[in-house]
């Protein structure tokens, strides 16, 4: 499968989950058919088909050979958290977790930790060039350089968790994806976390982080917003259509 393909059809996961999440297609509901999920999203069915496969992997969706697939009621394992962690709550650890690592690998980081920087910021700088916002290859190795260069194993543990949490939570991986779209800020705020670690300077590096994170954080604040407005939207739309007047009449 070519890298267009994969783009394709993670694309149409992406929307999908956007749409359960919406209550557009609500827990236990049936989605529609292959054939009219490929006309709604203007893709093969075959595209259609991955994407229900990765859905299924994903646990959001069940097959029931021979019924139709199902939404299902979706469920993350954080080992020692249970099964619900709030978007919200991890952003606002890695706020402080990640900020005062910044600040105390300002102190610590060698000069072998920064060339690795520079060059996770060169394979950042390629993501975006190839339009590749789904990639997060190079950010997590960005922070994890980071991490470890506090030399506080305790500290980078906690922050390779909270990278795991992250990539398991549908809601928080897109909201990190839409800012990661936004290409000039997302190098931009990097390139400032480095020149304040090159620059040793505790205190920048704690702000620069932060301020990354900020940005994350109002991303998700929208996407939560669209997602409460579209499901408010969907149950006035069923009230309408419940007790409209012209079915009275008729």
């Amino acid at each position: 499968m070519s890298n267009t393909e994969k783009r394709l059809y993670r694309n149409i996961v992406d929307q999908m989950i956007l749409l359960i999440e919406s209550g557009k297609y609500p827990i236990g509901s049936r989605l529609p058919s292959e054939r009219e999920l490929a006309e709604r999203f203007s893709v093969s069915r075959p595209t259609v088909r991955e994407a229900l496969i990765a859905l299924e992997a994903k646990e959001r969706v069940e097959v029931k050979r021979g019924a139709g697939v199902y939404v299902l009621e979706p469920k993350v394992e954080i080992e020692g958290l249970g099964k619900s962690v709030s978007p919200f709550e991890l952003i606002e650890s890695r706020v402080f977790v990640e900020g005062e690592a910044a600040a105390l690998a300002a102190i610590l980081i060698s000069d072998s930790q920064l060339l690795e920087l520079e060059s996770a910021l060169e394979e950042m700088a390629q993501e975006d060039r190839e339009g590749d916002p789904e990639s997060t290859a190079a950010d997590r190795k960005f922070h994890s350089i980071i991490s470890e260069a506090t030399n506080n194993r305790v500290l980078s543990s906690m922050i390779t968790q909270l990278w795991d949490i992250q990539e398991k939570l549908d809601n928080i991986r897109l909201a990190h994806q839409a800012v990661c779209m936004q290409n000039k800020q997302r190098l931009a705020e990097h390139r400032a976390i480095f020149n304040a670690l090159a620059n040793r300077d505790a205190n920048a590096a704690r702000k620069a982080m932060r301020s990354h994170f900020s940005r994350t954080l109002n991303a998700l604040h929208d996407t939560t917003e669209q997602a409460a407005v579209s499901e408010v939207k969907r149950k006035v739309s069923q009230m309408r259509e419940r007790f409209s007047f012209d079915r009275m009449v008729d």
